[in-house]
């Protein structure tokens, strides 16, 4: 229990700063001229900083005194990395207190706006081996089906996403290895995906976005694994989803000429959204090439571009996520708040909110006009106003509708 200094200090909002400013106590400790015994103190909840280190301490991380008192939402669920490996141990927890304070943003946001329903398809496997590759096919329809995508290309993914009610952060993170993350929020009643926008391609960032997709329709009730195997087949089997969701079987394989070369691929890739080396990944997990003429042309693909980029990787702009933009947007218009008023409502940088929630930079000094998309939240009496129109991609939707 804390003695003395500021009353209300949250110690876990202070390990939530160091993880995502990825600061060592004793490195705060220096920036804010303190000893690193005090910050440990600090941290360990045994004692509270006095209303001049607090100052201090607020100033050196950009953050606002009074944000340190306010409690921690609940945490998110462990999110399942793509890569096992220790050795990003700093990374992760960077990322996970970064996904931590988009929660809070879109639960502050949530006091004044409907976000749309949560709309996806719901599986409760406990065990990898309980998911099939036919059940991975189902759910990757079922999804498809439930926001009236037909069985086309998609055009806009994170649009989709974000109108089944998931919160999408996409930001550079400065750590290209992890190329995004996804979790459960208790707090909001939804999921939450943060896309790494460290690598500029938008078909790599469009099968990463579906990637998280299989892992929340499909991993939600599985614990997160320790075993390297286990984790390995949680992969393969998001990976498999990506596929069957961007490429629906009966349409794609229709499409598809034999024999399969490089450039009828390159065709494909523009048509549907997906690089050549997931379309391959496709071909192989519907047996229309078998692993030794996958493999060759895998081999033929890296002898051509190299192993790492593909011709066109640059002809399409990533997906960016819309809801908490433009729900900033709609409570400034509507004279909700006043546009300086925000950060302080929310207690963080400008500079952080305007990357999380995919903000021009400079935003809260001024800003354009805006497209509208989330609605403002009506007394509970009041009735729903009326859904639009279906599209090919499902619009944000009044949640209280069912």
């Amino acid at each position: 229990m804390s003695r003395g200094g500021v009353q209300g200090f949250q110690c876990d909002r202070l390990s939530q700063m160091l993880a995502a400013r990825r600061l060592t106590q004793a490195q705060l400790a220096s920036l804010v001229g303190v000893s690193p015994a005090t910050v440990s103190k600090w941290r360990a909840g045994a004692q509270a900083p006095e209303r001049e280190a607090l100052d201090r301490l607020a100033d050196v991380v950009n953050v606002t005194p009074e944000w340190f008192t306010r409690p921690p939402a609940e945490k998110v669920s462990l999110p399942l990395f793509r890569s096992n490996a220790s050795a990003h141990v700093a990374a992760r927890a960077m990322l996970e207190a970064r996904m931590e304070w988009a929660q809070d943003i879109a639960l502050a946001l949530t006091e004044f706006v409907d976000f749309p329903a949560l709309n996806l398809p719901s599986r409760n496997f406990t065990d990898p081996e309980q998911i099939t590759k036919e059940e991975i096919e189902l759910a990757a329809a079922e999804c498809r089906d439930l926001w009236r995508l037909g069985r086309s290309a998609v055009q806009d993914l994170a649009l989709a996403i974000e109108g089944a009610g998931v919160v999408l952060v996409r930001e550079e993170t400065g750590i290209a290895q992890i190329e995004g993350l996804s979790a459960w929020s208790a707090v909001l009643g939804r999921p939450l995906v943060l896309l790494s926008a460290d690598k500029d391609n938008g078909y790599r960032s469009r099968f990463d976005l579906a990637h998280e997709l299989g892992h929340l329709i499909l991993h939600r009730h599985i614990a997160r694994p320790t075993d390297r195997e286990r984790h390995k087949e949680l992969e393969q089997q998001a990976h498999r989803f990506a596929g069957a969701f961007l490429l629906p079987a009966e349409t794609f394989a229709s499409e598809v000429r034999m024999p399969v070369t490089l450039d009828d691929l390159l065709l494909m890739k523009r048509r549907w959204g997906v690089s050549v080396g997931a379309i391959l990944m496709r071909l192989r997990a519907l047996k229309l090439l078998d692993d030794e003429g996958a493999q060759a042309l895998f081999k033929r693909r890296s002898a051509r571009w190299g192993a790492k980029s593909e011709p066109g990787d640059g002809d399409r702009a990533p997906e960016r996520p819309r809801l908490l933009r433009r729900t900033i947007d709609l409570l400034v218009d509507e004279n909700v708040m006043p546009l300086e008023a925000i950060p302080r409502h929310l207690g963080l940088a400008s500079h952080d909110i305007e990357m999380l929630a995919g903000l021009p930079e400079g935003y809260f000094q001024g800003r354009g006009n805006v497209v509208q998309l989330a609605r403002i939240r009506q007394s509970a009496d009041a009735p729903a106003s009326s859904a639009s129109a279906p599209s090919t991609v499902l619009p944000f939707r009044d949640p209280r509708r069912s």
